[in-house]
């Protein structure tokens, strides 16, 4: 006599990251019509396209939500980006409709000293740095150890030389100071469009980089909507492939695009690419057992718990990223 067995729940998967695009399309848009129109009271949206996946979509939803005759994209390149992203920025704008300008921010950036003044930081430790050298800065895996993630400047010189160097953190400090003066300068010009076209600004975060303070405060933090900041980055791809994203952008890898030398977001800040930490993430948001994160991820529960320990350590240490001003005393709003 055969005996039946029942079967078991299915463990947790990335599966558990699938969305239907066609109905969260909808629900960005109706969402983005009703606060631009009637929250804001706008005409339409500005956003800064920067070949990404994440500025592509938000584009493709504000095409969407409004008429791509009411969104407007700007491509801000500096002395450090890679040329990719004006040519995958202008490919978006083109097959959504938008119109868009060029707004070249090095020359302004450089006039601001923020070249000069990150420079000076980095002569610091590299006395020889100079204008034919490139640079990043870079994190040390959070699976490798336990404490704080220590950030390293990485040099390259004239010949292809790179070194890897320690830094005071009046250094590290110093040189993010000065790069943060690009993403305050792109936003400076996203309001100025806004201004003058009575339109409201999207941010681009998705939920992974908003959750960790991946930004910079009253930079690209600054938004007046952020349709996509509660999809973990795998469901934007979701979106993406839904949207008609051109492939070449889903397939390039997610990247900072701010300094001299090429850097994947996780050598910056994230400790694994983002399909992990969006598991670990859900993982964490969910109450989901260590053991079960770890086969889904193919790593060990004693490595998921450290990711853990990394995010609850990142959301505290930027948890002033999300603040608005601090008053002394409730005002009642207008």
């Amino acid at each position: 006599m055969s005996s039946l067995t029942t079967p078991t729940a299915p463990s947790f998967s990335a599966a558990r990251l699938n969305i239907d695009p066609a109905l969260e399309t909808e629900r960005i848009t109706a969402s983005l019509r009703d606060q631009v129109r009637g929250t804001l009271r706008k005409r339409g949206l500005v956003l800064g396209l920067s070949g990404g996946i994440d500025s592509s979509v938000c584009a493709a939803l504000a095409a969407r939500a409004l008429g791509p005759q009411n969104v407007f994209c700007l491509f801000m390149p500096e002395n450090d980006s890679d040329p990719d992203s004006l040519r995958l920025g202008r490919l978006v704008a083109a097959s959504y409709g938008i119109d868009s300008a060029v707004e070249d921010i090095g020359p302004p950036l450089q006039a601001m000293g923020c070249y000069s003044r990150r420079d000076t930081f980095i002569r610091e430790i590299v006395p020889d740095y100079g204008p034919d050298w490139a640079c990043k800065i870079v994190i040390a895996n959070a699976l490798e150890g336990e404490g704080y993630n220590i950030s390293s400047l990485v040099v390259q010189d004239p010949t292809g030389r790179m070194q890897k160097l320690r830094m005071p953190s009046s250094v590290y400090l110093g040189i993010v100071a000065a790069t943060n003066m690009k993403q305050r300068t792109r936003k400076q010009l996203e309001y100025f469009h806004a201004d003058r076209l009575n339109y409201a600004v999207i941010g681009t975060p998705n939920r992974l980089e908003y959750d960790q303070g991946f930004f910079v405060k009253n930079g690209d933090g600054a938004a007046d909507v952020k349709p996509i900041a509660h999809l973990y980055k795998s469901q934007v791809y979701q979106l993406a492939a839904y949207l008609g994203v051109p492939e070449e952008i889903r397939r390039r890898p997610p990247t900072t695009d701010t300094w001299s030398l090429a850097q994947t977001q996780e050598e910056f800040y994230f400790a694994l690419p983002y399909d992990l930490m969006d598991l670990c993430l859900y993982g964490l948001n969910h109450e989901i057992d260590a053991e079960e994160v770890a086969s889904a991820t193919g790593l060990t529960a004693e490595q998921v718990a450290r990711i853990w320990r990394d995010i609850t350590a990142k959301r505290k240490a930027t948890r002033y990223q999300h603040m608005g001003p601090l008053l002394v005393e409730p005002v009642v709003e207008v």
